[in-house]
């Protein structure tokens, strides 16, 4: 998604190549250099007519409803926040609990708080904590600090940005109550889009054309095509994953679900062509 942001205009080529990764802190730019990817080829969207991008779902709903395309309407939105708690290391045995600057049960309230949030608030919103990690990471050491990322999600915008003010809020007044700082970081913003409802329309009739039951959807993941919808009309087309798994070694698509797809995009692309 990087890379088709740049190419929409969406980031600056520098800005791009500067971002480091979250995990090691990488430059992006390096990493390019080092595997040999770094091209010459200019950066920029030429005109396009319209975008259709076929993927599996990475998700149960057409698996366990046994529908053989899914016709995607838009992408949910994405907030993506690191947070870390700064407290005071001390003896696990001897400091009693209410004289304690404890990061690590201050990142636990938290994450409560992020399941809470997918309660609260209406739509589809869903709250995940996908990293959690404690130094000194010792067991019978009181943490002296918690570094954590929540993923928030929503295809309601307003919802989404509201939901987003309750963490923020509520991770403040956690660490006050522990007596630990907390200073956070937006690691990732991206306001849900919708897709271009003629295309939309084409990959529904081009499934049914060919006998094959269809559901609408919204994309749970992030995809190039939501960034292409800022310069083209754009559509998805998604196939089933077994059991829903998806970055998981055992995400998988059947050979003829890929078939099916695959014609359904050619369809689209010749009906488009035919205009």
């Amino acid at each position: 998604m990087l890379g088709s942001l740049v190419h929409v205009g969406g980031m600056p080529l520098q800005d791009a190549l500067a971002r480091r990764a979250v995990d090691d802190g990488a430059l992006l730019g390096e990493e390019l250099l080092r595997i040999g990817y770094a091209g010459r080829a200019r950066v920029g969207c030429p005109c396009v007519d319209s975008f259709v991008e076929l993927h599996i779902e990475q998700g149960p709903v057409l698996d366990r409803e046994g529908i053989a395309i899914g016709v995607v309407e838009g992408v949910q939105g994405i907030c993506w926040t690191e947070l870390t708690f700064t407290g005071r290391s001390n003896h696990a045995g001897t400091t009693p609990m209410a004289l304690r600057q404890d990061a690590g049960m201050a990142a636990a309230r938290v994450a409560a708080l992020v399941h809470a949030l997918s309660q609260r608030f209406a739509g589809r919103q869903l709250a995940t904590v996908g990293a959690l990690t404690l130094q000194p990471n010792l067991v019978n050491v009181i943490a002296q600090s918690a570094l954590m990322t929540v993923d928030l999600r929503n295809t309601d915008g307003a919802l989404l940005q509201q939901a987003q003010g309750a963490l923020l809020a509520g991770a403040r007044r956690i660490a006050a109550e522990h007596g630990v700082l907390l200073s956070h970081r937006l690691l990732a913003d991206f306001a849900p889009v919708a897709f271009d409802a003629a295309l939309v329309d084409s990959v529904e009739r081009a499934a049914r054309a060919q006998g094959l039951s269809t559901l609408r959807l919204p994309s749970g993941a992030g995809h190039d095509a939501q960034m292409l919808a800022r310069v083209c009309p754009t559509a998805m087309v998604f196939v089933p994953s077994r059991d829903g798994l998806s970055h998981n070694v055992r995400e998988f698509t059947a050979p003829e679900q890929l078939v099916q797809g695959a014609n359904v995009l050619l369809q689209v692309l010749l009906e488009r062509a035919d205009r």
